[in-house]
């Protein structure tokens, strides 16, 4: 099997949501960044109205999003920010979403997310975690293929983490209904679901010139954590300290800044050094090499297997279906 080139950047894990978008010029295109009232998603968000992109901030909680896009204003002098709403656990509210579009769409950033959260399932018995992280990404992104297609040259941004090291997705146990809950195999099993979905999304629609690709933004400390008490960080050394192995030392930690954060996303979102490039996973702006035993970076090869990808993606229609 031909081995390809690991795409690499002039960038850093130090280099900036600004530094990357610099000279770029988004003038005419559209983006939507979902979980855009907080975090990188915000830093996001600002990168891409400062090069002139029109901006939908797809949120939740619709008076923070308004905050947020009165701020991004007034620092990119941009008007063109806009607020939606979007609860990626209901899928009414996806499908209401969807449907209100109208137009082309130029750039969607799957952003929004939860991590290690107590154990809990949507109405439809989905286990919480999977349904924000990847069911309903998966219903949003789907249900704007058409403007996605419409657009000539769409991206398609996936946030993933590197906690999708800690589990693939286990199709034979997706809500753990069987085993016990536990709240860092259900991060990275979803987590693992985001490099997937673009894995296959980028197979599926590159005829239509979509290009599809996943990404860990690192370390920072934002609401994304606000489940991190002590149990469950004790929790997290202890599945982490399993990934690298018994004896190996674990790493200290270290925090990008949100716009740091943000960097990797707006990245893929909107550089011409990635034109044409799908289906992959990047960190610190460039592509990921293989995941090395004793590390905790890379990319797992559980997350780019074609044949979990094709059978996640038929499974996640059968469920909304």
């Amino acid at each position: 099997m031909a081995t390809r080139t690991g795409i690499t950047t002039p960038f850093t894990s130090r280099s900036t949501a600004s530094d990357v978008i610099a000279g770029i010029d988004l003038t005419g295109r559209r983006a939507v960044v979902t979980g855009a009232a907080s975090g990188i998603g915000v830093e996001t968000a600002r990168a891409l109205a400062g090069a002139g992109a029109e901006v939908t901030l797809a949120v939740r909680d619709t008076e923070a999003g308004h905050r947020t896009a009165e701020a991004i204003r007034a620092t990119t002098g941009n008007e063109g920010v806009r607020v939606a709403a979007l609860d990626l656990t209901d899928p009414a509210s996806v499908r209401a979403f969807t449907a209100a579009w109208q137009g082309p769409l130029h750039t969607l950033v799957n952003n929004a997310g939860i991590m290690a959260a107590p154990e809990s399932r949507t109405p439809q018995g989905w286990e919480l975690q999977f349904a924000t992280n990847h069911l309903g990404h998966f219903a949003l992104t789907t249900g704007l293929h058409g403007a996605l297609a419409g657009a000539g040259g769409a991206r398609v941004v996936s946030v993933s983490s590197s906690g999708h090291l800690f589990s693939p997705v286990v199709f034979d146990d997706l809500h753990f209904t069987e085993r016990p809950y536990d709240p860092w195999l259900a991060y990275g099993q979803s987590k693992t679901a985001n490099v997937l979905f673009a894995v296959e999304a980028g197979r599926r629609w590159a005829d239509d010139g979509i290009t599809a690709n996943a990404l860990m933004p690192g370390g920072i400390q934002t609401n994304l954590g606000r489940y991190m008490d002590e149990a469950r960080m004790g929790l997290f050394m202890t599945h982490l300290q399993a990934l690298l192995g018994e004896g190996t030392p674990l790493p200290e930690m270290s925090f990008k800044s949100v716009e740091q954060g943000a960097a990797t996303s707006v990245l893929l979102a909107a550089s011409p050094l990635l034109d044409g490039i799908s289906g992959r996973y990047f960190e610190d702006c460039d592509e990921a090499p293989p995941h090395q035993p004793g590390t905790n970076t890379g990319v797992a090869p559980h997350a780019l297997d074609p044949e979990a990808a094709e059978r996640l993606w038929q499974v996640s229609e059968q469920l909304l279906d």
